[in-house]
């Protein structure tokens, strides 16, 4: 197995200090980096273990951080938190863009080539980012089918790829309806990726995520949407094996 280094990365967003989980390939060149976002009650090892994949696979990876180091388990408190950050774009870019400059600024790093991959609220975030027209080669998002406002998807400069459960009541059709064809009139490369029978934050593990109607892990689909978000990158964000070289 290929060795992963990992450390903690303080850093300011949103009037908190964040907490996130830097995750590095073997070697010392420079890598492509994926940037992850967690589900609304923030960042878990869930997040920390798909940060130290990604390195496995040679991808320097950052998974963020949303509410000042906590996790917030209680239903009630997350959507306290969340509801008003998901209502305003200008607060989820600058949570996105905090840890984008963190991830940027490592020198493992190659800051030309960067992908977004978010879950629920992180993949809002990711999208955001795109709306903003940050420098991605692509994004990725589960459970994420957000809309933003009218023109900015026009920003986006890259491959975009959703996926949803068909059953997820958070993420209804015409909630994937209303994405698709904002994407689509902003002549971005989209994708979407329905899968059958899975609810709300379908890709997450039951142990740390308290049981609420409508959402639920789905075993089988997890693995498709991971391989899903892996051959993402694959195609878009191609690791090139040069260790031993300087950055």
């Amino acid at each position: 197995m290929t060795t992963v280094t990992t450390r903690r990365v303080e850093y300011p967003a949103d009037g908190l200090t964040m907490v996130g989980h830097l995750a590095l390939p073997a070697g010392v060149d420079r890598r492509p980096a994926v940037l992850l976002g967690p589900e609304g009650m923030g960042l878990s090892d869930v997040e920390r273990r798909r940060a130290e994949a990604l390195a496995e696979r040679g991808y320097v990876a950052l998974a963020f951080d949303l509410h000042g180091g906590r996790y917030l388990g209680a239903p009630e408190e997350m959507l306290a938190r969340c509801m008003p950050l998901l209502g305003d774009p200008d607060r989820m870019r600058g949570i996105g863009h905090a840890a984008l400059d963190v991830l940027r600024a490592e020198p493992r790093t190659d800051p030309a080539r960067i992908a977004a991959v978010g879950y629920g609220t992180g993949g809002a975030i990711a999208l955001e980012l795109g709306r903003d027209g940050a420098d991605l080669r692509a994004i990725g998002t589960v459970n994420a089918v957000t809309t933003g406002r009218p023109g900015e998807a026009a920003r986006i400069r890259c491959p975009v790829w959703a996926g949803v459960g068909s059953e997820d009541p958070i993420m209804p059709p015409a909630q994937r309806d209303a994405f698709t064809a904002e994407m689509q009139a902003a002549g971005v490369d989209w994708r979407l990726v329905v899968y059958g029978g899975a609810l709300h934050a379908f890709h997450h593990p039951t142990v740390d995520h308290p049981t609420v109607p409508g959402v639920g892990y789905h075993e089988l689909h997890a693995k498709r949407a991971w391989r899903d978000v892996v051959d993402l990158l694959a195609e878009c964000l191609p690791v090139t094996e040069r260790s031993g070289q300087e950055p």
